[in-house]
Order: C-alpha cells, then sequence, then structure tokens
C-alpha cells in the first residue's frame, strides 16, 4: 500500500477484505462506489507469486485501471473485445512468460479456444469478479458470460475468487456466491450502504432547468447533471452556460479525443458542470463532486445509488437530487417497456444484423465490426430507439456486444526476430530509415508486444506527409514485417457467438418473460421512491437493499420536512432573520448564512429555498440575493 498508493492506512473494511483473500478464502465484497474496491484483489494479488485475472465488463474500466496500475509501475495488461487475434496472442503470451501481474478480460473472451488454452499455462493466484452483480439474472445489469466464469474455476483449481460490486440485494448476493462457486468458509463483506454525509432530495418541479439553476447556486463546487438524451446534453449545458455557469457535455457519439478532453477539463476544474448521459462517470476518480442532479428519472434504484453516489466521495457534505414531475413518470414507463422488445424482433434485428455484415451461419464468432446505429437504421427502415433495445437485449442474452464509445489507438508489432529484422532491412533499403526510427521511438518492447504509436509523430521525425507514412506502414505489414493496427474509433458490434440462423436464435424465453417482470419491478420501486415523502430517502434505499435500520439520515429532504414541521416556529425565525438580512444588503448565501451563523444548516437551506420558490427573494446577475415584493 504504501510502495505503489503512497497511502499509509486502509479505508474501513479493506484490510479485512484483503486478509480474507490471503487466507486462500472465497471472498465476497460490497463495497458503496468511491469505495476502494480496486484495492481489495490489487493489494494481495500483488503479495502473492503469479498472475491475477480480473474479469469486468467495462472496456473503459478496464482501459483506466490497466494505465494506472502501470503509472504505478505494475505490469498490466487487458483483452476486450475489437482485438485482434495475434494481438490477443501476444498478450497471452507475456502473461505466460513475461512479467504481468494483471491480466483484464472481459467475460465473453472466457469462451474462446485460445483464451483457455493459455491460460492453463499461468500461474494464477487470484481470480477477481468486478462488478459481480452481473452474474445475477436477478441484477439490473445481467450478462450471459459471467456464468462462464465458473468454468474458469476448473481450470485454474485452488485458487481463491474474489467478488466485488457496490449494489445487490439479498437475491443477488446469494446468486453471486451459488453461481461463481464458491467454497465452503467464504467471507462475506459489506459496508452499510447509508452515506452520512450524502443528502438524498427529490424535487417535484415544472420548471426544471429553473430548479437546477437554484440547486447549483445553493450549492458550490463540482456537479455532474444526468441527462437521458445526447441532446438533452448539449442543451442543459448550453442553458448553463447562458446563465453563467461553467459546464460541459458528454455522451457516447462524440469522438475519443473530444470526451477525453471534456473529462479532464471537469476533472482538472476548469469546467465546474458535467452535463452527462450515463455513460458517463464510470472509474472516474474524482472525490470532490459536491452534487449529483438528474434531470430525468433513474431506471432502478440500484443505477440511481450507484450514480448518486459519485457525489461526497471525500466525506465531505454533498447532495443527490432528482428533479421530476408526473410526465416523467409516464414516460419512464414507456422507456421501460420499449426497452423489453418482443423475441419475434429479435430475431429480426439479428437477421439484418447478419445481412448488413453480409454473414454466414456458423462465421465469426469473437469478431468485431464498425457499426454506425443510424446508418444501419437508415438502410433498414427501424426506429433508432427500437434498434437500440433489442441490441442491448441481444447483448444481454449473450449474442452480441455492442460498444458505443469504442476507441483503441494505432498499435504496432514487429513481426521478425532481430537477425531477421536486420537482414530485411539490409536487403530492403527503403525501408531501413522507417524501421530505424520506430525501434528510436519506441524500443525494443516492439518485438515483444503491440505498441502504441503516434502516426503523426512518426510523420514528423520522418519528415514525410501522414498519408504516406500510413501507406509505408501498411506495405511493411503486406511484406510480413510489422502488424499494424490503425486506429479504432466507432461503436463496435461485436458477435459473441458464431452467426445464429435467426429462425432458430438461442433464446431464453423463460428468463426474457422473467427479466421483464424483474425490469418493470424495479422500475415501480423508482417510481415509489421519488413519490413518497414520508419516510427517510436512505432509510428507503437500505431497505431496498435489505438492510435493517432505524436510524434516519436527517439530512434527506424528508428528514429536514420533519424537522422542519418539528421545529414551527424555529423555521419562521429562521426565514425572518433571511429576510431582515436581504432588507438592508443583496447577499450570497455563503455570505447570508455566515451572518446569520444558524444551528442547523439544512434547515437554513431550505428557509432560502422556500422563499426563492415563493418568489418572496430571487438571485441577480451575480447570484445575490435580492427581495422583490415587500412583506
Amino acid at each position: 500500500m504504501q510502495q505503489y498508493w503512497k497511502h499509509g492506512q486502509f479505508r474501513p473494511m479493506q484490510e479485512d477484505i484483503i486478509a480474507s483473500v490471503l487466507s486462500g478464502k472465497d471472498t465476497l465484497a460490497l463495497l458503496p462506489t468511491g469505495g476502494g474496491k480496486s484495492i481489495c484483489f490489487q493489494i494481495p494479488a500483488l503479495a502473492m507469486e503469479g498472475i491475477c485475472i480480473v474479469i469486468t465488463p467495462l472496456i473503459a474500466l478496464m482501459k483506466d485501471q490497466v494505465s494506472q496500475l502501470k503509472r504505478r509501475g505494475i505490469e498490466a495488461v487487458a483483452i476486450h473485445a475489437g482485438m485482434s487475434r495475434s494481438e490477443i496472442d501476444v498478450l497471452l503470451n507475456n502473461c505466460i512468460y513475461g512479467s504481468i501481474k494483471f491480466l483484464y478480460v472481459s467475460p465473453e473472451r472466457l469462451q474462446t479456444e485460445l483464451f483457455i488454452a493459455r491460460v492453463k499455462q499461468m500461474k494464477v493466484n487470484l481470480i477477481a469478479v468486478d462488478e459481480a452483480h452481473c452474474i445475477s439474472q436477478w441484477g439490473y445489469d445481467f450478462r450471459p458470460p459471467y456464468l462462464q466464469i465458473a468454468l474458469l474455476r476448473e481450470l485454474v483449481k485452488d485458487v481463491p475468487i474474489i467478488a466485488l460490486t457496490a449494489t445487490a440485494t439479498v437475491e443477488v448476493r446469494n446468486d453471486i456466491i451459488d453461481k461463481l462457486a464458491f467454497r465452503k468458509d467464504y467471507g462475506v463483506f459489506q459496508k452499510s450502504f447509508a452515506r452520512e454525509n450524502l443528502s438524498f432530495v427529490v424535487r417535484k418541479a415544472e420548471n426544471k432547468e429553473k430548479k437546477l439553476l437554484d440547486i447549483l447556486q445553493k450549492v458550490k463546487g463540482s456537479a455532474i447533471v444526468y441527462v437521458r438524451s445526447r441532446k438533452g446534453t448539449q442543451e442543459i449545458a448550453a442553458f448553463l452556460m447562458k446563465n453563467n455557469i461553467s459546464a460541459s457535455f458528454y455522451h457516447a457519439g462524440l469522438d475519443f479525443n473530444d470526451r477525453a478532453k471534456r473529462q479532464d477539463d471537469w476533472i482538472q476544474d476548469k469546467v465546474r458542470v458535467m452535463v452527462a448521459t450515463n455513460a458517463f462517470g464510470m472509474g472516474i476518480d474524482k472525490s470532490d463532486v459536491r452534487t449529483v442532479v438528474h434531470i430525468d428519472l433513474p431506471e432502478n434504484i440500484e443505477s440511481y445509488y450507484q450514480e448518486a453516489g459519485r457525489a461526497g466521495r471525500d466525506g465531505l457534505r454533498s447532495y443527490a437530487a432528482i428533479l421530476f414531475h408526473d410526465a416523467d413518470v409516464v414516460n419512464l414507463k414507456l422507456k421501460v417497456a420499449q426497452s423489453q422488445p418482443e423475441p419475434a424482433f429479435l430475431k429480426t434485428i439479428y437477421q439484418s444484423l447478419a445481412n448488413y455484415f453480409q454473414l454466414a451461419v456458423g462465421s465469426s464468432a469473437g469478431e468485431s465490426y464498425d457499426f454506425e446505429l443510424q446508418a444501419f437504421c437508415d438502410r433498414f427502415k427501424y426506429h433508432s430507439p427500437d434498434v437500440y433495445a433489442a441490441l442491448r437485449k441481444l447483448e444481454e442474452e449473450g449474442l452480441i456486444l455492442f460498444n458505443e464509445s469504442f476507441y483503441r489507438p494505432s498499435q504496432l508489432r514487429i513481426c521478425f526476430d532481430k537477425g531477421a529484422l536486420y537482414q530485411f532491412q539490409v536487403a530492403n533499403a527503403i525501408f531501413d530509415p522507417m524501421i530505424k526510427m520506430l525501434l528510436r521511438l519506441y524500443g525494443g518492447e516492439l518485438f515483444t508486444e503491440f505498441v502504441i504509436i503516434s502516426e503523426s509523430d512518426l510523420a514528423k521525425a520522418m519528415k514525410m506527409k501522414y498519408s504516406e507514412l500510413v501507406k509505408a506502414l501498411l506495405h511493411l505489414q503486406q511484406l510480413g514485417v510489422v502488424e499494424y493496427q490503425p486506429v479504432k474509433d466507432k461503436p463496435q458490434v461485436t458477435f459473441v457467438l458464431a452467426r445464429q440462423d435467426a429462425d432458430h436464435l438461442p433464446l431464453n424465453y423463460a428468463r426474457l418473460a422473467a427479466r421483464k417482470k424483474l425490469i418493470e419491478d424495479k422500475m415501480n420501486s423508482m417510481v415509489s421512491y421519488v413519490s413518497s415523502d414520508h419516510q427517510c430517502r436512505m432509510q428507503v434505499m437500505q431497505e431496498y437493499f435489505n438492510e435493517d435500520t432505524f436510524k434516519t439520515c436527517g439530512i434527506c429532504d424528508v428528514c429536514i420536512n420533519k424537522r422542519k414541521s418539528e421545529s414551527g416556529e424555529g423555521f419562521d425565525d429562521i426565514k425572518q432573520e433571511v429576510l431582515t438580512v436581504i432588507r438592508m444588503k443583496s447577499v450570497t448565501v455563503e455570505q447570508l448564512e455566515d451572518e446569520i451563523a444558524p444551528r442547523d444548516h439544512e434547515l437554513f437551506v431550505d428557509a432560502v429555498r422556500e422563499l426563492v420558490d415563493d418568489g418572496i427573494v430571487k438571485y441577480d446577475d451575480g447570484w445575490k440575493l435580492l427581495l422583490t415584493k415587500t412583506i
């Protein structure tokens, strides 16, 4: 911990989980978003001889963790959809014969003959299953390839397994233990789902934009605003900028460089508010997010808890707000219904995919293809939301993978050994300068693995046009000297199974029906959460995850309203103090609180909100409070 992470102590429960793994026990760790789950498998894996296999469905998170480990001087690689067979072959060889400590792999790769053959030769010390709720059909994000993990245990016997997730009901927890074939005497570690510093708020608002401005003015600091549609992210960001709040937007349709820049600007506080679809946030290490606002209703409590939990990871007071009106409930029900297409439509879309890529039955297992959703819909006259839902359901059934925001930089590997390469350079002098420049810029690793290259840097160093350089690299590939993989930055469809006969598509009809009911039940729980105003919000969350508690949080909107009604005159007194100060001068919320020094911060914030909602007080362009009418 000190050597690689520079930390002198563990967070609560981390050390107990690590001790369980090091003792050889199968271990289930349920830690909230931002609770430091990755440390729980990375530390014990480093402490043991051999390699740790990490299974996760999230390519972006996989790449992020690999780059973080490498920055700490720890060797790690990732294998996922969209990579060529030869690239995978080289990486797996390095896992057997090299010094790799962590192999990140997507679950569908576990089924391939190449992986099965190579993993038998590895000295595996631990299997880590991230997002372990994906193994359960009772979870909100079920993925059939996760069911193959138990077979991996048969290949590497006596190796402990650690399963990690942030959100799991009792049914899902039991399913994880069963499906991963936990051995007797396993350990289960669960941190309370309660977040003592996070205030959950639900606001019914006809004018959501106005209410959003109000929230962002009252709560300073970094914020995330979640919006369902890509168009909505742009519109809300523009609205905030128009009202002098620094904002950017993020969704899977942006190209990689644009997404990376927007994310970096927000992380570095160059931009205060990120307006995004749920494509944003996973794996982002920013502890000082003060507010997470959902403009649209989330589909279930699990995903909401994860997204809201990105606020306040530093332990300071933070807020998670949902803004909704009655029409949102109707829209959510329609969206959920649309997300569960009938089996006949799934077969139709699958056949259209096969036609689109011109695939024969039995071909293309594990192959990935560039895929433009709108172009596909235009060609076959489909409605894009219907196709999107079908692709996700085909993915859930383990037939394909659909990656909306795939990015892989250009890579190159030298296929010859040093002696053969030297002979080639002597015989082909025209290529000698380029090969020398490749070795000068990227070193001897080119002989053992794929190395990320920059065609622009190479062209500049060689004093060549970019197009000429790419042509020369492709020529070297044709001659068998190198394997060159140009940059990919388009959505990808991967056929997990070989192309099937659409009329006999291996769909699990019973599971499809059960999943449909489950998704509807989860949606109804979400609607109940926003509609209820009598029980502490945190208690509702804890009960949903089967955590019994009689303790209320004291800081959610329900708890504050109860305190407000109980205090009676005390709340009115705060309002009068606020009005007294504002009558004399215009002040910011922070200046106002400093002057009044209320004993109850939450009641003070609610008093200001109520005065603004009633039109008695308003914000000016400099976000100072002004009196609008005489009381």
